[in-house]
């Protein structure tokens, strides 16, 4: 039976990415978009093309109370596509940056962030977890980050911290169904995340393929692939772990 896969923030950058790879190992894809439907209708003409069934379907991973509503839309989807409400992996990527030193962050920049980053996330996968197959697994978005230390990303880096040891925690406590649970952890990537900073300001580009050992800043492409490859059969076996995908940054 083709496998099912659903893909928060896939409108771009790496979840467009990830959606795309994980429709050329041949699963179909649903994925979540905040406010640009043009181009999550364009992702998923793309996984058509591929041959595999898509569709793209809103949501605010910041607003907790609309995710019974959400998972609704997406048990009659599957329902009418497939005669069951189940799916086999949750990939968590919908995010969004903040880029503040510690004394320049106020409250309201916290909560937000944390909404995004921690809450949606554990919340978004209890809602769903019922309908995560036995076998099937979640995998959560860190950043190099919680590792390599850069003034200005104190909150969210804590918070993509905290989401590595909450994946560390599912991966034990879903082991009776054997739901692996891991972590991809990008190092800096050249999207439109953050302003397309990374991509777009050549200093900081150039300082960033300066400390890594493969030379260059990473590509979508450097991503994706991984997260499809972990929801393959050949890597049943692993499970818990960080990978983080930066091309040797700051060894």
């Amino acid at each position: 039976m083709k496998k099912i896969a659903l893909v928060t923030g896939g409108s771009r950058g790496l979840g467009k990415n990830m959606a795309i790879e994980l429709a050329k190992k041949g699963m179909d894809v649903i994925l979540t978009y905040h406010s640009n439907k043009e181009e999550a209708c364009k992702v998923v003409s793309e996984i058509i093309e591929l041959g595999q069934k898509s569709i793209a379907l809103e949501l605010d991973t910041r607003n907790v109370k609309s995710f019974e509503d959400f998972k609704i839309k997406i048990t009659e989807y599957l329902l009418k596509e497939n005669g069951n409400r189940n799916f086999d992996f949750l990939i968590n990527n919908a995010g969004t940056a903040l880029y503040a030193l510690f004394t320049e962050v106020s409250e309201e920049q916290m909560d937000e962030i944390y909404q995004i980053h921690y809450k949606g996330v554990f919340f978004l996968t209890q809602k769903f977890l019922p309908c995560i197959k036995q076998g099937g697994g979640i995998i959560n978005i860190s950043s190099g980050l919680t590792r390599i230390t850069m003034p200005g990303s104190s909150v969210y880096a804590s918070l993509k911290a905290g989401v590595e040891t909450y994946t560390r925690y599912l991966a034990k406590e879903l082991s009776e169904r054997k739901i692996r649970v891991n972590v991809v952890a990008p190092g800096a990537v050249e999207t439109d995340f953050g302003g397309g900073r990374v991509r777009d300001t050549l200093e900081i580009n150039k300082q960033i393929s300066n400390v890594t050992a493969l030379g260059r800043v990473g590509l979508p492409d450097d991503i994706g692939s991984v997260v499809a490859f972990l929801c393959t059969d050949e890597a049943y076996w692993i499970n818990g772990q960080r990978l983080e995908v930066s091309g040797g940054q700051a060894l």
